[in-house]
């Protein structure tokens, strides 16, 4: 558990990962270079830009996914946050972040990469940054009852054919 364990799994990640589209593709090459250049970029102390790991939460039945009004973005967005350096992997932040900000026990990941993407946003380094989101699908056992955390101003279940038309949300 390290920086580099972090790194290597994000770019182990990207590797795989076969992008269906156009744009997907550029964002992943530029993913990989990003990583070539930045031995911790998986770390929010790389202030000009730093990987993040994403969580796209659906519930049971892939009919909602679990969306938290982040204070800080003012928006609907998926669950999600820094790696630490004591996460085995990207993947492994994922899943940590998913089951702090929702409060439900018995979430499953799903192995691979769901999609990649990047966001411009001030974090906690008071600084203007790059967030590059690595996502991850997520799923919720039946009967899953979120509980919001201090680091959501609401947390709820949407249709996946409903989502809030500020939202950001990759789904596919």
């Amino acid at each position: 558990m390290s920086a580099e364990s972090l790194h290597k799994s994000a770019t182990e990640l990207l590797e795989t990962w076969s992008p269906a589209t156009g744009p997907e593709q550029s964002i992943r090459e530029a993913m990989l270079a990003f990583l070539g250049s930045a031995p911790r970029g998986c770390l929010r102390e790389h202030a000009a830009g730093h990987i993040t790991a994403s969580a796209i939460v659906f519930s049971h039945d892939e009919q909602q996914v679990l969306l938290t009004l982040h204070p800080r973005v003012g928006r609907w967005i998926q669950l999600g946050g820094h790696c630490e350096e004591s996460d085995d992997s990207v993947a492994a932040a994922a899943f940590r972040e998913a089951t702090e900000e929702s409060g439900i026990e018995g979430l499953t990941l799903e192995p691979g990469l769901y999609g990649a993407q990047a966001h411009p946003i001030t974090c906690s380094l008071g600084l203007p940054t790059r967030h590059l989101d690595l996502l991850f699908k997520i799923k919720a056992p039946e009967g899953a009852v979120p509980v919001r955390s201090s680091e959501s101003t609401d947390l709820r279940w949407w249709p996946v054919d409903g989502l809030p038309a500020d939202s950001d949300v990759l789904l596919r």
